[in-house]
């Protein structure tokens, strides 16, 4: 091999890379090891009104470790990620010396029993909330059903300066409201924004002729509705709440996967046509 030129040029030219690599991989070392590149400052970009800087200030003090290079975006991401209120988080360099943290909040819509929130995507999260928000009982899969049809009911009864204080889906996927004005409203399962909508025609001139406040409202006659108001005896038609503390569904935690809520007995009673039942 000695005798070949050939050959001794190309081992000197492996050797050389070898060793440039070799260079190369110390200096990086030492360069994102060395104190030269300390993270100086923490940038938060969001609006926040629920996380608040002692959060921050501490998941700082613990998660971030290291320089501008070594430091674990993916980890401090995660530990923000976290924060009860904290939806969505991103985590970026910007050079030469700061992270840019970006934190999208749940926006609450409601509560999900007495177990967990609801953001205004249809998602359960748990976080302490004094905000007055209505209340949903249903299936854990429902969820993001529910938060749809609030929005669209109560898009409809704020025309009557009616605000929805509870909505109910039962097992049977039948659905129930009330309103903070003590109006309880049975929709059935189908059609139920067409039933409501009919009815809120009426409203006015339905709660004048009864000649008192309306607590009690059935839209699940497929011509017609039936009323009750307020003052009167015992009607012969009960609708039960099936989220009764004996309800075999046993409530849970929430967490970011489904969990069923129940409801105590809750019962809404309603004058009934003598002709016709309900079509439930």
């Amino acid at each position: 091999m000695w005798n070949k030129p050939h050959m001794l040029n190309l081992l000197a030219n492996l050797m050389f890379g070898v060793a440039f690599i070799m260079v190369l991989y110390a200096a990086l070392f030492l360069l994102i090891r060395t104190p030269l590149f300390p993270l100086k400052e923490i940038k938060v970009e969001s609006h926040l009104q629920h996380v608040t800087q002692e959060q921050v200030r501490l998941i700082v003090s613990r998660y971030l470790k290291g320089n501008f290079f070594t430091v674990n975006l993916e980890k401090t991401r995660e530990a923000f990620q976290k924060l009860p209120w904290a939806r969505n988080v991103s985590v970026k360099r910007r050079w030469p010396n700061s992270l840019e943290i970006s934190i999208e909040e749940h926006q609450a819509l409601a509560r999900w029993g007495n177990v967990a929130l609801v953001n205004t995507h249809g998602e359960l999260f748990t976080a302490a909330s004094d905000a007055e928000l209505p209340t949903f009982y249903g299936p854990g899969d429902a969820v993001s059903n529910m938060a749809q049809a609030y929005t669209n009911y109560q898009e409809m009864l704020s025309g009557k300066q009616q605000k929805v204080n509870e909505l109910i889906l039962s097992p049977r996927g039948s659905w129930q409201l009330a309103t903070e004005g003590g109006l309880t409203i049975a929709l059935g399962r189908d059609g139920m924004q067409q039933r409501l909508q009919r009815f809120l025609q009426v409203y006015d001139k339905t709660a004048a002729s009864v000649g008192g406040k309306l607590t009690y409202v059935d839209l699940r006659y497929p011509n017609g509705f039936a009323v009750r108001r307020s003052g009167l005896a015992p009607v012969n038609k009960n609708v039960t709440n099936p989220y009764a503390p004996d309800a075999k569904t046993l409530v849970k935690a929430a967490s970011k996967t489904s969990s069923v809520v129940n409801k105590g007995n809750i019962k809404a009673k309603a004058k009934l046509p003598s002709k016709a039942g309900a079509n439930k």
